[in-house]
């Protein structure tokens, strides 16, 4: 059906300009995310905020376009909205945020390309995915979480050489004898806050696996997505107040010092939540969901160019060598799932197809009685 919809030129043209548009959302996230921590937002008043824009933007769309099919919301159904909310909301973004302060725009878009694998991973361990390693879909899908869990680990355990460009220490300025030390001291405290930020960015992308993995069953049985998202939405919310309560006591943490605080709030909220959100669904009834996620890696180049250009990042070695392996096995379980819905497709026509020449056969016979008394003689 989703290629009936994509027929004409002009709506390829469209959809190949959503897809476009939707990654350029993202990699914009991801750089003005890391301005507003390099302005000084609080790391829990940053998601407050948004998670307030985004849901007074969801929830009377939710409200008003599925009041007529939208089943009664239940306590079963508010405890699961609870869960998603700790997974998706609550942790995915907390864990997003301390890996990008940590690390870099960069290298955060490189690691949410092993999302689809850690998906994977976590479905098939609770049965909800089928795996078959006599088919080659089955392998294709293995190696592709192998690859990917293994350019996370490069990019976490090794940092290596920058490239592009260098920046002098500013310890260096002095006399380097004098400052070894300092200068090798604060080596070692740049690298082990690239670790953990890189660990943090992990916690980040099986969180949002765990989000996606646990939404699906939620969703089949109660299929108003709109109001799924605005209860997981509120949770969230709720659950960061309370984070709030205890780690954020500061007033002048929640007033906004800057226009440019301001800013990144909106656009974390109006673009990266609301936006993202209309254009992302548009683009899934469009193409699917593969053709969406086939498109993930230019996110990354996107945040590459961007954070080199305004934000001065570097590039290291190890994390251009992880990033080429969960591109590899970004696009191996992708391919791995395309093939397998292929092979469900044509079983599904061969039985179609025996089952209508079977009932050809039984009509045939009882329509000719002298066909059947002749076969018993």
């Amino acid at each position: 059906m989703s290629r009936s919809l994509l027929s004409s030129s002009s709506e390829k043209m469209k959809f190949l300009t959503a897809l476009i548009a939707l990654q350029f959302c993202y990699a914009g996230f991801h750089i003005v995310t890391r301005f507003a921590l390099d302005m000084g937002v609080s790391k829990i008043v940053y998601p407050v905020y948004r998670n307030i824009i985004a849901l007074a933007l969801l929830s009377p769309f939710a409200y008003f376009l599925e009041k007529k099919e939208r089943p009664p919301i239940t306590f079963h159904f508010l405890a699961q909205c609870f869960l998603l909310a700790l997974c998706g909301i609550t942790a995915n973004q907390g864990f997003y945020i301390l890996g990008l302060y940590y690390a870099s725009p960069t290298f955060a878009s490189a690691m949410q390309n092993s999302v689809p694998a850690i998906t994977f991973v976590m479905a098939a361990a609770l049965r909800l995915e089928n795996v078959s390693i006599a088919r080659r879909d089955g392998i294709a899908k293995i190696l592709g979480t192998i690859a990917s869990v293994g350019g996370a680990m490069v990019i976490t355990l090794y940092k290596g050489p920058a490239l592009l460009h260098s920046t002098l220490s500013p310890f260096t300025a002095s006399s380097p004898v004098d400052n070894q030390n300092i200068v090798d001291l604060s080596y070692q405290n740049k690298q082990q806050n690239w670790t953990l930020g890189c660990l943090f960015l992990v916690g980040h992308c099986f969180s949002w696996a765990a989000w996606m993995v646990f939404q699906a069953p939620v969703l089949k049985k109660y299929p108003a997505k709109l109001t799924v998202t605005s209860f997981t939405c509120f949770f969230g919310l709720l659950q960061f107040l309370v984070i709030a309560a205890f780690a954020e006591t500061d007033i002048e943490k929640w007033k906004f010092q800057s226009t440019g605080e301001l800013l990144t709030i909106l656009y974390a909220g109006v673009v990266a939540s609301g936006l993202v959100l209309s254009i992302q669904t548009w683009c899934i009834h469009k193409g699917g969901p593969v053709s969406v996620a086939v498109f993930q890696p230019l996110q990354t180049v996107l945040v590459a160019i961007m954070a080199a250009l305004v934000l001065g990042d570097q590039l290291y070695s190890g994390g251009i060598i992880g990033a080429i392996f969960i591109k590899i096995g970004l696009w191996l379980v992708l391919w791995g799932k395309k093939e397998e819905k292929r092979w469900e497709n044509s079983t599904e026509n061969d039985n179609d197809i025996t089952k209508t020449l079977l009932d050809e056969e039984s009509r045939g016979k009882m329509e000719n009685p002298t066909a059947i008394s002749c076969e018993t003689k």
